[in-house]
């Protein structure tokens, strides 16, 4: 089944989220577990609701489109992928468990720089990991001596807050300089690493289409009520190129995800491409679209009280977060 015979529940999810992100900007882990969102791809038999990544990149575009203060990425998105990429064990399946039920919150460390030696020593740096501030267990990516990637679950790492311009997001340096830790947990297949890291790419696609789209409907809006010269703004020929511009640049980066989406729903063999392309121009659109909203409301756009200077900080950490545009792009260039 493709992603699109879910329309009437993604729209049901839609109208849940809607809700839920009204009642503040700031949505703490015991409401998102409450809400059914942590264990969204956890299976029904460890107290998920065995939904697939479909439902998650909904719940991104929608965490975006109200630019929520969460930990949904890092402690939900992140590591219930690496979770589900791994081999079956009682160490996953109780860190699912506890994920889908809000009693745990453990965040994923991507970056390739960790390595774990045949004596369990952990080593290695990572600088902006989502969530990983205030995690009860963190799991690490790491390469073994046999060169093989596992992942780590351990709660020994320093772990130090980064201050970043975004105040949407918390990100944190992870490091580990030796330290022992667990067995560690290996993936089900070759390509299980990867396929997180292009999860990852396509979650934080998926948040900056969501903000596109909410700065795209906020200009409008605003166009259509301000008036100068005894006219809406709307009306001038400049503004309308504008807007229009901006509703091609949101038309195309929805039509990206939603391949991208499906392509890693279904493991596709073109997923990689797909997720590239969607990362690579989303997340770049995004920023030019929240630039220009702030530059089509005029004086008040550029005020605190606005709050478009939220959404833009956003996109623009989301342009560099799991692969900028260009590397991206890069990827893409030596594929074909």
């Amino acid at each position: 089944m493709r992603t699109t015979d879910f329309a009437e529940l993604h729209d049901q999810m839609r109208a849940v989220a809607a809700d839920v992100l009204a009642r503040g900007r700031v949505v703490d882990w015991s409401r998102l577990a409450g809400a059914g969102w942590a264990g969204l791809e956890v299976a029904d038999g460890l107290g998920g609701a065995g939904a697939t990544f479909a439902e998650t990149a909904l719940i991104c575009e929608e965490l975006g489109r109200a630019a929520a203060a969460t930990h949904y990425l890092g402690s939900a998105v992140l590591a219930v992928g690496v979770l589900n990429t791994l081999q079956d064990s009682a160490v996953r399946n109780d860190l699912l468990s506890g994920i889908a039920a809000g009693w745990v919150r453990v965040a994923a460390v991507l970056d390739p720089g960790f390595t774990v030696s045949a004596d369990r020593r952990l080593a290695g740096h990572a600088a902006f990991v989502p969530d990983a501030d205030g995690a009860d267990r963190l799991l690490v990516l790491a390469t073994d001596h046999t060169g093989a990637e596992v992942a780590v679950a351990t709660d020994g790492l320093t772990v130090t807050p980064q201050p970043v311009l975004d105040e949407t997001r918390a990100v944190a340096t992870v490091a580990a300089d030796g330290i022992e830790v667990p067995e560690p947990l290996r993936f089900a297949e070759d390509r299980g690493a990867h396929r997180v890291r292009d999860r990852a790419a396509l979650a934080v696609a998926c948040d900056s289409l969501g903000l596109a789209e909410a700065m795209l409907a906020a200009t409008v809006s605003y166009a259509q009520t301000r008036e100068q010269f005894g006219r809406p703004i709307g009306s001038f020929q400049a503004v309308k190129h504008a807007c229009a511009d901006m509703q091609v640049k949101a038309s195309v980066a929805r039509a990206l995800v939603r391949e991208a989406v499906a392509a890693l729903v279904h493991d596709d063999a073109e997923a990689d491409a797909a997720v590239a392309m969607a990362k690579s121009y989303t997340c770049g659109a995004a920023v030019e679209v929240a630039g220009k909203a702030m530059q089509l409301h005029g004086g008040i756009g550029y005020t605190w009280e606005s709050g478009i200077h939220v959404y833009l900080k956003r996109a623009v950490f989301n342009r560099s977060l799991f692969g900028s545009p260009a590397a991206h792009r890069q990827r893409l260039a030596q594929r074909y």
